[in-house]
């Protein structure tokens, strides 16, 4: 009886590695034909995003090589320390992104903050969950264009 056990085994494992053989010769003969395979567009992986808000240092330098654009982390240091630039660059960037008249979704279903609120902490701001929050990430950003714009007439 435990012969035929072990014939059966022997039987099916033979099988299998018969169409592990047929799988590998369609394999190899669609590669004699030339037949391509298409390529599949990635996204941004994991290691080029930062969980916190933003892109990594990896991320911008996937953009830069796929894109070509030349992306900056975002200026996070006190309003006292930055310099005109920097003012600029902050306040646009909080002005277009928490100024719009309609505003993506801040938080998930669940109550998460999305990728859109997350990237004030990218910027050095507190991430908003509300939109009066997100309004004066809006209104810190019109201030420092005003800096700006008084540094720029001073110079």
């Amino acid at each position: 009886m435990r012969m035929a056990a072990k014939k059966t085994t022997k039987a099916k494992s033979a099988t299998k590695k018969s169409a592990k053989a047929r799988k590998r010769k369609t394999s190899t003969s669609a590669a004699k034909k030339g037949v391509k395979k298409t390529a599949r567009k990635r996204g941004t992986s994991a290691k080029q995003k930062d969980p916190r808000g933003g892109l990594t240092a990896a991320g911008r330098k996937a953009f830069a090589r796929e894109q070509g654009a030349h992306l900056k982390p975002g200026v996070t240091k006190r309003d006292s320390e930055m310099t005109p630039q920097e003012m600029r660059r902050k306040g646009s960037w909080a002005v277009r992104f928490y100024g719009r008249a309609k505003l993506p979704p801040l938080v998930d279903a669940r109550g998460r903050p999305t990728r859109y609120a997350l990237s004030a902490h990218a910027w050095g701001e507190p991430v908003p969950k509300t939109v009066a929050a997100a309004r004066r990430i809006a209104a810190k950003g019109e201030r420092l264009l005003a800096r700006y714009h008084r540094a720029k007439a001073k110079a």
